[in-house]
């Protein structure tokens, strides 16, 4: 993340901070569009039809991820967050991997990293270095439960419950960008 905040603020730098801090995949972040964004509440509502599971997922918006809204909103508000080069149109599903490649390219970066990868970091994350239970890790990576009479009975969203786990999360994140 300290990296990533060094580097000049480009479109596909924005999105990749946004996917970091809501732990969401590429395809979510490149689709998300402002009507999928309701401020007030400070969360990110994307559709079934853009999930991977099919269900609507619930994504509450840690204050660093709202303020990269409010950058983006200095742009104009378009259909997508993350506009692509054809400017009413979303990034390529490509950008996010080739920013990544870019900072490897330059030696900023030592390994081999992928934009996914940051979902198995935030759930380690959640494992290793929180007392969160497993199942708000779950929902905030919209995985399946795959046991059929718990998710028969678990129908919530656990979003307010979530909302703290974001925020420590996006704390975790831009510790080292802070000095902290």
């Amino acid at each position: 993340m300290r990296m990533l905040k060094a580097q000049p603020q480009s479109m596909s730098n924005l999105a990749l901070e946004f996917l970091i801090l809501t732990a969401a995949r590429t395809g979510e972040v490149i689709g998300a569009t402002w009507s999928e964004i309701n401020s007030g509440e400070k969360l990110w509502v994307i559709p079934g039809g853009r999930m991977k599971a099919g269900r609507e997922h619930a994504v509450p918006l840690s204050q660093a991820a709202m303020d990269i809204l409010e950058k983006l909103r200095h742009g104009g508000e378009l259909r997508y967050l993350f506009r692509g080069r054809k400017y009413r149109e979303p990034m390529s599903n490509m950008a996010l991997l080739e920013a990544m490649r870019g900072f490897k390219q330059r030696k900023l970066l030592k390994v081999h990293a992928v934009p996914h990868g940051f979902r198995s970091s935030y759930r380690m994350w959640c494992a290793e270095a929180t007392s969160y239970p497993r199942e708000l890790a779950e929902f905030a990576l919209a995985h399946v439960n795959k046991n059929d009479v718990e998710s028969a009975y678990q129908r919530g969203t656990a979003v307010e419950k979530r909302r703290p786990m974001m925020d420590d999360w996006a704390a975790y994140c831009l510790s080292e960008c802070n000095g902290s």
